[in-house]
């Protein structure tokens, strides 16, 4: 069998960046008229952020941390956690975003890695994205593959404004669901030099084909005719009705993939108060605006900057890691960590590569 050019997909291509460069067009006019308004100057919604150290991990005496808030190209006013090394070399350094998992808080998984990082030498944030733990609508406890994508890129603003960092030198990692937002966040985002996922979920497959896309035609249709009959339900009552978390105890409960979860949400490895997977849950029509939207479509747009993809061997999840890697382009690697499940990488930090992170990151910020 002969491999021959991909002509159809070098069309695609050339055809995206044809419409990308039209698009481009009075850029410098529409870019001086859309500056006076930029959400970047927008005045951010005041939120209440506590302040005592709730995460789930302990304080590192060799990093700062700082509560802050920034807003997003929506208007939604996002809160983070500034975490800095206490010795830093005199001049601006390289920062890194950092969310996820799909479900979690700053104060999780996300704060470890970013504490972590910093502890490494970088200025790293921790975020809660849009709608979820202390930022903007957080009651609302939604996602969206287009907003959340949009966090990070507003992540990316606030670190490039801020005045100890180097805005040629800002990386993202994502964690489980945002992992795939990450990805899709760098393939737009031209800033970003480099992007590493650990345990990457991608929510839109997972959400509109299920595990391993064994969802069947019928009963993605009948999911989507519950959902949208769900809308005048909650349109009605005036709120969106909740699915329901985790359960409350794993009597009773044989799936691998739930006990997994239980152990890291529901007890004290990993429960916050204000995580969605820690307590009720998602809204129940939370997947609608995930399952006609892939997020990977451009996984391959993110070269030439590098990707580094972390999974465990064991983990249910490691086939969208798999499949990531082969649809990317170069420089890319994925890296597997032998015996290691989904939420391993989450919080054990014998477990979670910190020092290849650390010299994939210095290596590419440089």
């Amino acid at each position: 069998m002969t491999n021959k050019p991909d002509t159809t997909s070098d069309t695609h291509n050339s055809s995206r960046r044809g419409l990308l460069k039209l698009a481009g067009i009075g850029t410098a006019t529409i870019a001086a008229a859309t500056l006076m308004n930029a959400p970047a100057n927008a005045k951010t919604q005041e939120l209440t952020l506590g302040k005592d150290w709730d995460k789930t991990f302990k304080k590192s005496d060799a990093v700062e941390h700082q509560k802050v808030t920034f807003i997003n190209r929506y208007g939604i006013t996002l809160a983070g956690d500034l975490y800095m090394p206490k010795e830093r070399p005199s001049g601006k350094i390289a920062a890194l975003a950092i969310a996820g998992p799909f479900g979690a808080v700053k104060e999780q998984a996300a704060g470890l890695y970013a504490q972590t990082m910093a502890e490494r030498g970088f200025v790293t944030l921790a975020f809660d994205p849009s709608f979820v733990g202390e930022s903007q609508g957080a009651e609302m406890s939604v996602a969206s593959p287009d907003i959340n994508t949009e966090d990070y890129m507003a992540a990316v603003d606030f670190l490039g404004l801020h005045d100890t960092v180097d805005r040629e030198r800002i990386g993202i990692i994502g964690i489980c669901g945002f992992g795939g937002m990450a990805l899709n966040a760098v393939a737009a985002d031209k800033r970003v030099k480099a992007v590493a996922t650990a345990s990457m979920y991608d929510m839109s497959r997972v959400m509109a084909k299920g595990y391993y896309d064994a969802l069947t035609d019928e009963q993605r249709a009948a999911g989507l005719e519950k959902m949208s009959r769900q809308r005048w339900e909650d349109a009605a009552s005036g709120q969106a009705a909740l699915a329901g978390g985790l359960p409350d105890t794993l009597d009773g409960i044989n799936d691998p993939v739930i006990q997994m979860y239980y152990r890291y949400y529901k007890t004290e490895r990993g429960y916050h108060p204000r995580s969605v997977n820690s307590n009720a849950g998602w809204t129940v029509t939370n997947p609608l605006s995930f399952m006609n939207m892939p997020l990977l479509s451009y996984v391959d747009e993110i070269a030439p900057r590098p990707m580094l993809l972390i999974a465990g061997s064991e983990a249910h999840s490691k086939y969208f890691s798999d499949d990531a890697y082969a649809n990317a382009a170069d420089p890319k690697e994925l890296m597997i960590i032998e015996g290691a499940d989904h939420c391993d990488l989450y919080d054990q930090v014998d477990i979670i590569p910190f020092d290849k992170l650390q010299s994939f990151f210095e290596k590419n910020l440089a």
